[in-house]
């Protein structure tokens, strides 16, 4: 073996063995022992053997035929796990998690013992793994209903992205960046499905060591600003009609923007959302969103015919996952985790 093809083993091995440890970690370390903790572990778990497989299977191509039957059928696996994390974070929905796992499990379990793999390669090649890669391309897709709006409020740059938006996107991202390459592998190299999850896990250190050090100010928001003082005329205006927005109840128009409001209050865009970080240290969205929360809260505990998505609605926000993720970001519970602690 040449020195370039020990570095690529040892950068795709090692992501692979801190894949485990990292599995290790969530399901049985980490301080906040959540259920979708679980599922991220066994995600990561799943995706470990998948690249292990590869990674051996790339530099001995007589490795076991049973090891590359586990390594392939764990990939059925992957899509639901990452699903299901989401789903039990943003929704802390634990019902029905068994139909996205055990008739999976049994169908690949059932091909394995009626196709092995060691006599039937071809229709593995040929049909099974383009099976188990286009059920995985599903999941990804399904998947995305979790994480739009953090993709949203990243394009329109009008609130900060927090630890746990980067974490959940840095997962999904990853994960299909990973079955992107695998896809594309037999136009570029077999390995490159294991680099690319050695790339995408050190990446994601790497991001959030930076991060959770406060003196790097790679992350840190630019002073926009700086040295543009807002005059006191147009502070006093703005002080006297943001009342405006809470008494029309604006921000239940769930297609509220910036310069709409700007326009209500007669000042520019920039000269409100200078006003909202200066004085409360808030982006609009924020600003408006606590709002939306504050209304959702009070419905909540009305006796009304409304459901819990139907609040989310009539609170300003335009969709069910945008308002479950937004209440839990700021309550630290989901709305019904809060409507049966307060009716107690």
């Amino acid at each position: 073996m040449n020195f370039e093809n020990q570095l690529i083993f040892f950068f795709s091995a090692l992501g692979a063995f801190n894949g485990f440890l990292l599995s290790f970690y969530f399901a049985f370390i980490a301080k906040k022992k959540k259920f979708s903790n679980i599922f991220l572990a066994l995600l990561l778990l799943t995706l470990s053997i998948r690249i292990i497989k590869s990674v051996f299977f790339y530099f001995n191509p007589k490795i076991s035929s049973i090891f590359i039957q586990i390594g392939i059928s764990a990939c059925v696996l992957i899509g639901p796990f990452l699903y299901l994390y989401l789903k039990l974070y943003f929704k802390n929905e634990t019902n029905k998690w068994r139909l996205h796992i055990l008739p999976i499990l049994i169908i690949i379990t059932f091909l394995g013992v009626i196709y092995p793999y060691v006599e039937y390669r071809t229709i593995w090649s040929d049909w099974i793994l383009k099976g188990i890669y286009l059920q995985w391309l599903i999941y990804i897709i399904l998947s995305f209903n979790f994480v739009r709006p953090i993709f949203q409020r990243l394009i329109q740059k009008e609130e900060k992205i927090s630890n746990i938006d980067i974490w959940l996107l840095s997962i999904y991202s990853g994960v299909t960046f990973i079955w992107f390459a695998y896809n594309i592998a037999s136009y570029t190299s077999y390995i490159a499905g294991a680099l690319s999850f050695s790339f995408v896990l050190y990446l994601v250190i790497f991001l959030f060591v930076l991060k959770r050090y406060k003196k790097i100010t790679f992350f840190e928001e630019k002073e926009k600003y700086k040295n543009k003082k807002i005059d006191t005329e147009t502070l006093e205006l703005i002080k006297s009609r943001l009342s405006i927005v809470k008494e029309k109840e604006l921000y239940c128009n769930p297609s509220l923007t910036l310069v709409g409001v700007a326009k209500e209050l007669n000042v520019s865009s920039h000269t409100l959302s200078q006003f909202l970080n200066e004085n409360y240290g808030k982006s609009f969205s924020m600003f408006i969103n606590e709002l939306r929360i504050k209304k959702a809260k009070e419905l909540l505990l009305l006796n009304n015919p409304y459901t819990i998505e139907a609040i989310g609605y009539e609170s300003g926000f335009n969709s069910k996952s945008t308002f479950y993720s937004t209440f839990k970001k700021m309550t630290g519970r989901t709305p019904s985790e809060y409507q049966k602690s307060v009716k107690k």
